[in-house]
């Protein structure tokens, strides 16, 4: 009896081993996926304090908006537009999925506030080496 009492914890402890190993393999996976879409170095650190923030990643705010690129301003602003006023509380719909509207846009329009600051800095450069190369003629 002490003999299969003994085999039963030996199996088992094997069993919870390799659940355990075959776990922590799946989140270091999962932590360096989610390093390379982050784009690592700085631009990986603004977008997880943008995450932290909103508490929403880009790419779970474009599902909620059902958008794939974000360059079309309209598409996304008539979207949420539509979709934020179908879950109106008033109208019957859910003040959650209403919330969730709202901060997927937030999200998408930091980002693209965030893009934008990042492309003035490279035209005011084009514009003064421009301007540079003008007056040397």
């Amino acid at each position: 009896m002490a003999k299969y009492l003994a085999q039963i914890i030996v199996l088992g402890t094997q069993a919870i081993g390799r659940a355990f190993a075959k776990a922590l393999k799946q989140e270091i996976a999962a932590s360096q996926e989610a390093a390379r879409r982050a784009g690592g170095g700085r631009q990986g650190e603004k977008r997880a304090e943008a995450n932290a923030r909103t508490g929403m990643t880009l790419e779970e705010a474009k599902q909620i908006l059902n958008v794939e690129d974000l360059k079309n301003f309209e598409e996304i602003t008539k979207k949420y537009e539509h979709l934020f006023a179908v879950n109106d509380k008033a109208k019957g719909g859910s003040f959650y999925l209403q919330s969730k509207v709202f901060r997927a846009k937030e999200r998408i329009d930091q980002e693209l506030k965030e893009a934008l600051k990042a492309a003035k800095p490279s035209a005011a450069a084009d514009d003064a080496t421009g301007s540079a190369g003008d007056k040397q003629r």
